[in-house]
């Protein structure tokens, strides 16, 4: 069968080592390594998206010299995880995949809480983010880290791999030589492009040297990193024409962003345009001396990949997030079956898990990251064939319908809204949301196909579900926002919660005067979406919170984002205030009054007061249903109110455990 997209899957040759298709998968930190040692759960994760059909993929950063001590990353410095090293790249390679190890070192960069007091660096700087200041690294330390290197990436090439790629962005140690913002050493790794570049030149060198012309070696530069005085497009261009000028690499890459406020760049979310680094990799393809360039950085579906190949933007596209929430998108673009991709939803939550809280690679839109079956996954039949009834059409109800409904269950859906998707349809309505309708739109489609049936635009009640006699019940039926204690019983009706709010705004087609006003407990990405949907609508906008901070439950690049935005759009933000319920309320003034110093001010011109907030779920159902003798389970927001990836999760498991 003809691929609908003939660039993207149209063969190519790096080293000598031939690419069955254009399609990379870019490094990721999984986290599933364990003391060093590679198991199970990380050779799946791989194979997978070798079986996926990927032609290339970059592993996550490797341990390639012997100070790097990091638990999860895989020991590549000694011998002693030879036979881990052999079963990892036969995993992968016996798919027609090329296997490459990366290398890094994180050197000064951090941005999980704290400092890093064993942090080398190029220059006794501190990190922009953490404040980390690093024993810069002696010159006899350089080079004996650099045959390190080399000697790792033979004994990987002795291994089965196919090849490495030298990561030199995102802030890392590399790049912290590459700029003048964070070298100003005086030796002969600092000063000039020569000197700065001196510590790759080198490094590269010594992996040709150790590992010939028949392994693949390429490296990740910075293109923008976004701090000032540091590496911006014009000396990005300069240090890849000096690195590849003697052509000694097989390929080129660039990544953007630095351990800065920038940090954000390195994965950019919904709020910005697919692709939206293709037009800094056309400024510096010129600079890579003819050499093959990988385009990477929010490129999610297949006809955008293919039409990078297709106008010669680049030889290869590097796919990673993509690629861990569907790890058959290439098979299923190959076969015409870009309908079926779940598709990334650039929510970053991959990124932030590991980052603040330690955990292995997951994701939002794919509850099976690194299971034995995850590719192209179709669940197995049930032995008894069971009448389910699933009471709620959001993500958690939507996820357990489809699988139930796949493994011959007889599933129907009850849903109070006429539309599916609960409070992820609001939220796929405001800015930066788009993408999140790929999550239900999946799986209704999905849930069509297998015959659930769906009763939308009806508000079960106990009666209706026990009248239709069910084997089991699924409650999904998530949660609502807690009125704050400032406001009282009688007046709830005069300010309704921030989802409520939306909903009746969505009417709303002209400008608004006066002042929209947030009071955030919440502190979730959405509720900074719903803020810049009312800046459209109001003239000002103001958030009120009694915490010190905003966003706090977001990951650090959402973070730095939702805050760049917040800024240049003029939200303005009170921070340590609590709202005083006051008769002036009904002249439109707004009473605040300091959490610490009880000092008080007015907002005038009130148009809009909504509020944010935690939320208690809404389990209305569960005692009758259990008082009947029903079968009951809780997912989602029900069960505890949290985010996405617990509803598609739960939902996944339940849809299964039927």
């Amino acid at each position: 069968m003809q691929t609908p997209y003939p660039a993207l899957f149209a063969p190519y040759t790096l080293a000598g080592k031939r690419l069955k298709n254009r399609i990379v998968h870019a490094s990721m930190t999984t986290r599933m390594g364990e003391k060093g040692r590679v198991n199970e759960r990380l050779i799946n994760y791989y194979a997978n998206r070798a079986k996926g059909g990927a032609a290339m993929i970059v592993t996550e950063p490797l341990s390639m010299a012997s100070h790097q001590h990091i638990p999860y990353k895989i020991v590549v410095y000694d011998d002693s995880e030879l036979d881990g090293l052999k079963r990892w790249a036969d995993a992968v390679e016996s798919h027609d995949c090329r296997l490459l190890g990366q290398i890094q070192d994180p050197g000064r960069g951090r941005h999980e809480a704290g400092r890093n007091p064993e942090a080398v660096g190029a220059s006794a700087l501190p990190d922009d983010l953490s404040g980390t200041v690093p024993r810069p690294l002696t010159v006899a330390e350089i080079r004996r880290m650099n045959d390190e290197f080399a000697q790792s990436a033979a004994r990987l090439k002795r291994c089965g791999f196919s090849g490495v790629e030298i990561s030199s962005g995102h802030g890392h140690l590399f790049h912290q030589f590459l700029s003048p913002w964070s070298n100003t050493r005086e030796d002969e790794y600092g000063g000039d492009i020569g000197g700065r570049t001196r510590l790759l030149s080198e490094m590269i060198a010594a992996l040709r040297s150790a590992c010939g012309r028949d392994f693949i070696l390429g490296i990740k530069l910075p293109g923008d990193d976004g701090v000032p005085g540091g590496i911006g497009p014009e000396e990005a261009a300069r240090i890849a024409e000096h690195l590849t000028a003697n052509r000694q690499l097989d390929y080129v890459t660039f990544a953007q962003g630095s351990h800065a406020r920038s940090l954000e760049m390195h994965v950019p979310d919904d709020h910005g345009p697919r692709g939206v680094y293709l037009p800094l990799f056309r400024q510096l393809r010129p600079a890579v001396n003819g050499l093959p360039l990988i385009a990477l950085g929010r490129i999610t579906d297949p006809a955008e990949a293919d039409a990078v190949i297709a106008r010669g933007d680049a030889e290869l596209v590097a796919l990673g997030r993509a690629l861990v929430a569907d790890p058959a998108w290439p098979l299923k673009a190959a076969q015409g079956r870009a309908h079926d991709i779940r598709y990334c939803v650039s929510c970053n939550n991959c990124w932030y898990l590991g980052a603040a809280f330690h955990q292995s690679l997951c994701c939002d839109n794919n509850p099976r990251v690194a299971h034995a079956d995850e590719v192209d996954y179709r669940p197995a039949r049930a032995l008894v064939k069971k009448r389910v009834l699933i009471v709620g059409a959001g993500v958690a109800g939507m996820e357990a319908a489809w699988t139930a409904a796949a493994r011959g269950h007889a599933v129907t859906v009850f849903g109070r809204s006429a539309e599916i998707g609960g409070k992820a349809r609001l939220r796929a309505q405001l800015p930066g949301g788009e993408a999140l309708s790929s999550v239900y739109d999946y799986q209704h489609a999905a849930a069509l196909r297998a015959g659930a049936r769906f009763e939308l635009g009806i508000e079960a009640t106990p009666a209706d579900i026990i009248k239709l006699k069910p084997d089991a019940v699924i409650l999904a039926t998530g949660a609502s926002m807690v009125a704050p204690r400032w406001l009282p019983r009688d007046a709830r009706e005069l300010v309704p919660d921030l989802r409520t709010a939306m909903r009746e705004l969505a009417r709303i087609k002209t400008r608004q005067r006066g002042t929209a006003m947030i009071y955030d407990m919440d502190q979730s990405e959405g509720t900074y979406a719903a803020a810049e949907r009312l800046h459209q609508l109001f003239e000002r906008v103001l958030i009120v919170t009694p915490r010190d901070v905003i966003a706090e439950e977001t990951a650090m690049v959402t973070h730095q984002g939702i805050n760049r935005r917040l800024s240049k759009k003029v939200i303005k933000i009170k921070y340590l205030h609590e709202i005083r319920w006051s008769e002036s309320m009904a002249s439109g003034v707004l009473e605040l009054v300091h959490v610490y110093s009880g000092a008080m001010l007015r907002v005038a011109n009130l148009a809009l007061l909504a509020y944010a907030t935690p939320r208690a779920p809404n389990i209305e159902l569960l005692a009758p249903l259990r008082d009947a003798g029903i079968s009951v389970q809780l997912i989602g927001d029900c069960a505890a109110p949290r985010a996405v990836m617990a509803a598609t999760r739960e939902g996944h498991a339940a849809g299964h455990a039927i």
